[in-house]
Order: structure tokens, then C-alpha cells, then sequence
């Protein structure tokens, strides 16, 4: 265990109390809407937007309670996400987070309505952050808006179903992984600086850093899309066959030694924005490093010098 393990569990079960305690309840007599909702957004994940809101903010100065809430606003999103991402005029999946999908376990009917109902409360839970100014308040709305958009998670997703299939080159599939996946962690980490109270300079630091963050976990994810990784994933594998990604165009070492490269480029604008004793530092180093590769069964690629 890295040293950053511990901490990372101990936000993690932060973030699951206070998840718990912002979901609101369906009314009197819709308990399989109540239940859609808190199985989709309680199931047990990694909770990396939400800590990395956390993270952001309380580096800057930020106040941790209203980090907090932001954060949880953020996951519930991409909850809603990963409840539309699974039916069956997406990507029809029977698996996510280890337990059957929402539209699985509850009808397709009640998984849109779990969906939008989480998405209210994720832009509810930020109309009523304490601490914020107003302006601030509004801005986390607009940030979280413009990520989930036209020209957000949206647009990704409408990328991946519309030009998955059909040969795209490399630069139009990342472009794509940065919409769908990026999008989310841009807003998260600047949802944290806002709530912090941090200038255009910082934020646009982080922006850039959460966008390497996104595309590095992307290819991760598209590397364990493999039979091979099915009990570590807690999700449908083999969801990619046949598709246009970046691991079938060139391979799995060559996807490693891309990873590498956005995670350094990612530690290079923490360190222009926090300089290097930055906590999130140690986060990504968990998140991607050697031990975590190890951890799931992928070799880590060539040290950085080897790469040319």
C-alpha cells in the first residue's frame, strides 16, 4: 500500500457518508425509484471526482465542508452518466460497479427517471452550498452544466455511438475520450478552485491537469476492457470489440507509454500550480503508478527516458 492509500480510503469514506446524506428521498410509496436512485449513486467506486474536488480546493485554502458537497454533486453526475451510459440504446450492459445495471434491476422506465432525478440533485446540492457567494454558487452550475452538455459528456457520448465503429484517427479518438471522460474531471477540479476562491491562472492549470487525467484513465479503462480483467472492473468486458480505440489501433504497450506520457504531463501543471509537494500529487501516483498497475495485472510501461 502506497503511502497515499490511506488517505485516499478515508476521503473516499467521507464522500460516501456525505453521498448518503445529500441523496434525496423518492416520495411515499416510490420505493423502487428510491432505491434505483441510492443503488446507482451508492454502489461502491472509486469516488475519484469527488476526492479530487476535495483535494483541489482544500490545497488552495478552500473551505473542506461546501469541497465536500461540490464534489458529491459531481459524482452524482456521473452516476446519472453511468445509468444512461448502460441501457440498451447505448451500450445495452448488464454489469456496473459489481451489481446488475439500473435498467437490469429496475426497468428501463425507472433508470431514465433515477437518472434525471440524481442530475437534479447534483445542480440542487450546489444551488445550496454554504460558504459560496451567490456568483460563486452560480458558477459551480454553470462549470457542471457546460461538462455534462453539448459540448461535454454529451458530445463524447454521442462520438462513441455515432463514429466508434468507422476508422477515425488517433486524434479524433482522444478528442472523443476527452468529451466524454476529461469533461467530468475538468469540472470536478474546477469546481474545487471556485469553491476556493482561486484566480483564471490556477484554474486553467487545472483544467489542463484534469484533461490529462481524464485521457490517462480512459486508455486504462480501454485496456482493461478484456476478458481478462472482467473481476476487476465490476462491469460488462468486451464492450470495445469491434470499436475504433486507441489500444486496437496500436496496441497495449504503446497505450501504456501513452498513459505515461499524460501522467507526467499532468504532474508538470500541479507543479505550476502547487509546486511539488502537492498532496495531489501523491493521489496520482496512487491512482497510476507502478504498484497500481502491478496491482491489476498490467506491466508498467518503459521508464520515461526509454520511451525516446
Amino acid at each position: 500500500m502506497t503511502t497515499a492509500q490511506p488517505e485516499r480510503l478515508e476521503l473516499r469514506r467521507r464522500v460516501d457518508l456525505r453521498l448518503d446524506a445529500l441523496m434525496p428521498p423518492a416520495l411515499p410509496g416510490q420505493a423502487k425509484l428510491d432505491r434505483a436512485m441510492r443503488e446507482s449513486v451508492l454502489a461502491p467506486g472509486k469516488r475519484l471526482r469527488p476526492i479530487l474536488t476535495l483535494l483541489v480546493a482544500e490545497e488552495l485554502g478552500g473551505l473542506s465542508e461546501p469541497a465536500l458537497d461540490a464534489g458529491c454533486a459531481v459524482e452524482m453526475v456521473h452516476a446519472a452518466s453511468l445509468i444512461l451510459d448502460d441501457l440498451p440504446c447505448m451500450d445495452d450492459a448488464a454489469l456496473r460497479r459489481g451489481q446488475p445495471t439500473t435498467h437490469r434491476a429496475h426497468g428501463e422506465d425507472v433508470a431514465v427517471l433515477a437518472a434525471i432525478a440524481v442530475l437534479s440533485a447534483a445542480y440542487g446540492t450546489l444551488a445550496r452550498l454554504k460558504a459560496l457567494s451567490p456568483a460563486a454558487k452560480g458558477e459551480c452550475v454553470a462549470i457542471l452544466a457546460d461538462a455534462v452538455g453539448a459540448h461535454g459528456l454529451v458530445a463524447g457520448q454521442f462520438l462513441d455511438l455515432h463514429g466508434g465503429r468507422s476508422a477515425r484517427p488517433i486524434s479524433d479518438i482522444a478528442e472523443g475520450n476527452g468529451l466524454k471522460t476529461g469533461a467530468l474531471f475538468a469540472a470536478a477540479a474546477e469546481i474545487g478552485a471556485v469553491v476556493a476562491g482561486a484566480d483564471a491562472a490556477v484554474r486553467s492549470e487545472l483544467r489542463a491537469f484534469a484533461g490529462e487525467i481524464g485521457l490517462a484513465f480512459q486508455l486504462l479503462d480501454d485496456l482493461l476492457d478484456g476478458e481478462a480483467h472482467a473481476g476487476l472492473t465490476g462491469k460488462d468486458v468486451g464492450k470495445d470489440a469491434g470499436k475504433s480505440t486507441i489500444v486496437a489501433l496500436i496496441g497495449p504497450a504503446q497505450v501504456e507509454r501513452r498513459i505515461d506520457r499524460h501522467i507526467d504531463a499532468a504532474h508538470e501543471r500541479l507543479t505550476a500550480a502547487f509546486g511539488k509537494r502537492s498532496r495531489l500529487h501523491a493521489l496520482v501516483d496512487d491512482i497510476f503508478g507502478r504498484q497500481a498497475r502491478l496491482a491489476i495485472g498490467l506491466p508498467p510501461a518503459a521508464e520515461p527516458a526509454a520511451l525516446g
